[in-house]
């Protein structure tokens, strides 16, 4: 699975307990109708696939969706759920790459000057 967007917040690594458990939290904003704030968590050696990038950048993001189950201490069952990514990659900007020539405005069709308008046309318009 993968989420789109423009990053919105970079969290900073954190670090949990005395196993060294590590995780960096990511927000991408996606761009449709309706925006949805994307909080995708990033966790041990995957925090430091963040560092290369920027808040504003536009980004693809590879996540896996998790669920747990935990029983709290008054025997309650609770269902948690989270997005871990694993990979986040640039996306181009959508104009046109500096090397490509522009097209030549002699590149203009004409109309035709050869037509037959005694040449049946079945087309319905």
């Amino acid at each position: 699975m993968e989420v789109q967007g423009r990053i919105k917040v970079i969290g900073e690594t954190q670090t949990f307990g005395s196993n060294g458990f590590r995780k960096r939290e990511l927000v991408v904003t996606t761009e449709e109708q309706y925006p949805q704030h994307i909080m995708v968590e990033f966790v041990q050696d995957k925090t430091d696939l963040l560092n290369n990038y920027q808040v504003g950048q536009q980004v693809k993001v590879n996540i896996n969706l998790r669920g747990r189950e935990w029983t709290n201490p008054q025997g309650e069952v609770k269902y948690f759920n989270s997005i871990q990514g694993w990979r986040i990659e640039a996306l181009q900007s959508e104009t046109a790459p500096a090397d490509m020539p522009p097209v030549p405005p002699t590149a203009a069709f004409e109309p035709a000057t050869d037509l037959n308008t005694e040449d049946h046309d079945d087309l319905p318009f």
